[in-house]
């Protein structure tokens, strides 16, 4: 039972909920999530299975896809719609899609965030969340974080005092949608927030491929629930392939030393497959030039 199961979690579940969930439904303790969405959001959440599990670092560092709403003329303390209120200001002047669309793109590259209070991110051994809650603000260390791509999505709707609008993103890992919503609202003179948020991609996994709960358990009622996995090769298809022949197939499942193949650069990881099952996969050797050693191994029962 190994696979990637392709999850469209739903609101109101933390990602911990739908990993419980998956387990009682597949029977194993060995599942896992690849990047925590909030309660609050849906969207793509690749769950790990099995030997799946071994790639959790690997999706989790893959680019993400996401539209999100972002209210102009109020902020609040966690930066989204659930938090307090911290700051309004009436916004008096009509936006043009021209200037909104000019604005998100000057976020197109890597840019430097500073993580929201009410965030996971640990300084000096305490999460930043554990610190808003009992009331004190830390030193927040910065990171940089990359924006492929952003575009506007809908018009931009005046609501009361604010104004509101959609846009979609796609960008790296770490990336807090949240704080480029309120950089935004910097950017365009007021005070915002991100009032809503959907992830649509995780690596190659959207939309259209996912399941949701109430699916899987339907499957699992027909017994038909391990066809939802899907092989550990797409989970690291953003990773360059070697196909192996016998020899290397056998050396790679002995975790031996291999030569750097001649088409790469050898400074990446990459991929090793036989018949399109994903064998291992190799890093550059940390001391031996022209050679690679392997980062995960997989093993599979004999047909």
């Amino acid at each position: 039972m190994d696979g990637i199961l392709p999850l469209w979690k739903p609101k109101g579940w933390t990602s911990h909920d739908c990993v419980a969930k998956l387990r009682r439904l597949y029977g194993t303790k060995k599942v896992g999530h690849t990047g925590t969405l909030d309660p609050e959001v849906e969207g793509v959440l690749p769950i790990c299975i099995g030997q799946a599990t071994k790639l959790v670092p690997y999706l989790t560092d893959t680019k993400k896809t996401y539209i999100a709403e972002v209210t102009l003329g109020a902020s609040t303390e966690t930066e989204d719609s659930f938090g307090a209120p911290v700051e309004q200001v009436a916004v008096q002047e009509d936006f043009s899609a021209a200037r909104v669309q000019q604005v998100l793109e000057g976020f197109i590259g890597d840019i430097v965030q500073i993580p929201p209070m009410y965030s996971a991110v640990k300084v000096k051994g305490k999460r930043l969340y554990e610190y808003a809650r009992e009331g004190l603000t830390v030193n927040r260390p910065e990171r940089t974080v990359h924006v492929e791509r952003i575009q506007l999505l809908s018009d931009i709707l005046k609501e009361g005092d604010c104004i509101r609008f959609c846009f979609l993103v796609e960008c790296g890992k770490g990336t807090y949608v949240r704080t480029l919503c309120v950089n935004i609202g910097e950017k365009l003179g007021y005070p915002a927030h991100m009032s809503g948020l959907v992830r649509t991609k995780t690596g190659a996994f959207d939309k259209n491929r996912s399941y949701t709960i109430e699916e899987v358990e339907r499957a699992k009622e027909r017994n038909e629930h391990l066809d939802l996995l899907l092989p550990l090769s797409e989970g690291v298809a953003h990773l360059e392939k070697i196909e192996a022949d016998a020899d290397m197939a056998a050396r790679v499942f002995h975790g031996q030393k291999l030569k750097m193949p001649e088409k790469l650069h050898g400074t990446k990881q990459f991929r090793i497959q036989q018949d399109e099952k994903l064998l291992a996969i190799y890093q550059p050797h940390p001391s031996e030039a022209g050679m690679t050693k392997p980062a995960k191994v997989f093993h599979y029962e004999q047909d």
